[in-house]
């Protein structure tokens, strides 16, 4: 398994990137799926994306540890749950990588591809006080960090029905790649939860993970 890293994550709390190479069968020897996964993935069309649903869940077994493999069940809004465990989980995929994370508290994660198209998109979901803190040689993968870090915090909120310009925040004021972190928020009518960030930047993606801040 070509892991690039499984790491702590705000202990207890783990996260980890897979480099899939392998092809569906021998992903298939290595994970038996309950009856519930084997239907979605013979529902899910391309190779490649059904390749990326077994090595997320195969990648969150090996971060596990556990001898038994928990199944991996979504609830009514679509957010993942981990069977006989009490941590929260998100997986995310993109050609070529899959991630996991796993955290007491909500936690959500995702992993994108760099496409310079984003540029033309960002009025959609970046607000004026995180664009202030873009640089210009490093805008690129700041969008995209940006992007994937609401992403991660929508899958740590579950429910849907969230505006990525109006409830999600990110400050990248103290952005540096070398150190990795950063903060974000949600708020909405009913919330207001800050986040913890974590984030690796490579030549053609970029990988966020968001742990809610315990509550004061």
């Amino acid at each position: 398994m070509p892991l690039l890293f499984h790491e702590s994550f705000d202990p207890p709390g783990e996260w980890g990137l897979w480099h899939i190479d392998e092809p569906e069968p021998q992903l298939r020897e290595r994970l038996s799926l309950f009856d519930r996964e084997a239907e979605q993935l013979a529902r899910i069309k391309g190779q490649e994306r059904r390749r990326e649903f077994l090595a997320a869940r195969l990648l969150l077994h090996e971060m596990s540890g556990r001898d038994t493999r928990g199944e991996l069940v979504k609830d009514e809004a679509g957010k993942p749950h981990l069977q006989d465990s009490h941590f929260f989980v998100s997986i995310s995929h993109t050609g070529g990588y899959s991630a996991a994370i796993a955290h007491p508290r909500p936690c959500g994660i995702d992993v994108q591809r760099i496409v310079p198209r984003i540029r033309s998109l960002a009025r959609r979901f970046v607000r004026p006080d995180e664009a202030i803190h873009l640089q210009e040689a490093s805008e690129l993968h700041q969008l995209h960090l940006i992007w994937s870090a609401k992403e991660a915090l929508y899958k740590a909120y579950g429910r849907r029905q969230l505006d990525f310009k109006e409830h999600l925040f990110v400050d990248l004021s103290g952005y540096d790649p070398d150190r990795g972190v950063a903060r974000g928020c949600l708020t909405t009518d009913t919330l207001c939860q800050e986040f913890d960030l974590s984030f690796r930047q490579y030549a053609d993606f970029v990988l966020v993970g968001a742990v809610a801040r315990p509550n004061p």
